[in-house]
């Protein structure tokens, strides 16, 4: 993006450069571009000789100077509209140029068309090449932090109902339950399992028996 803006900025100031010293060359059997006046475009070409600040050096001034500001903000629209000026007052002026003297051509004496007239066509040229040249300002893209996910909450509860009864999943801190079944101590090894804390009285001794008398 960087190599094109500076490439196209290039081309859209050399334009600028060859509209603007148009005029100070010959545009149409020696005659200067800037000794047309302003008004002669748009009324129809005269002999009257137009000073410099009042010549169609005006409109290819402008040219350059939004062509300066376009390149300054990378904005691809004012250079092209640069260039779009500079074309259209250059066909203008050959327009009112063919009326007076029905010929537009380069003779071999050196009459007719000038090089300021190639100057002004191939300087519209480059501009519209810069403009086309350029990227201008790139956009700033904002990325889309995707929306938090929330757990659904659960349906309210009518009053007076407990909703640890009414609904087990409600309470989100609810502890399994405790396993309940029973041992007994014939489970156990014999090495864990405690001696009976009351043992029996140990049984009475049987008396004698009587004495034979035979």
């Amino acid at each position: 993006m960087m190599i094109r803006n500076v490439l196209g900025s290039a081309v859209a100031l050399i334009g600028a450069a060859a509209a603007v010293y148009s005029p100070f060359q010959a545009w149409y059997d020696g005659r200067h571009g800037s000794a047309y006046r302003i008004q002669d475009l748009f009324g129809g070409i005269t002999t009257t000789k137009a000073a410099v600040a009042g010549s169609i050096l005006l409109p290819f001034a402008f040219a350059a100077l939004l062509t300066v500001v376009g390149v300054l903000l990378r904005s691809r629209m004012m250079v092209a509209l640069a260039g779009l000026v500079t074309l259209g007052f250059a066909v203008l002026w050959m327009v009112r140029q063919y009326q007076v003297s029905s010929s537009l051509a380069l003779s071999s004496n050196g009459s007719g068309l000038g090089q300021g007239v190639a100057n002004a066509l191939g300087g519209g040229v480059l501009l519209l090449v810069g403009a086309a040249l350029m990227n201008g300002r790139g956009s700033r893209r904002v990325q889309q932090q995707p929306a938090p996910q929330y757990a659904p909450e659960p349906a309210p509860v009518p009053y007076g109902q407990d909703p640890y009864t009414q609904d087990p999943s409600y309470a989100p801190y609810a502890q399994p339950e405790a396993d309940t079944a029973t041992f007994s101590s014939s489970d156990l090894p014999p090495e864990l399992t405690a001696p009976d804390p009351s043992p029996s009285p140990p049984s009475p001794p049987s008396p004698p028996s009587p004495p034979n008398k035979d």
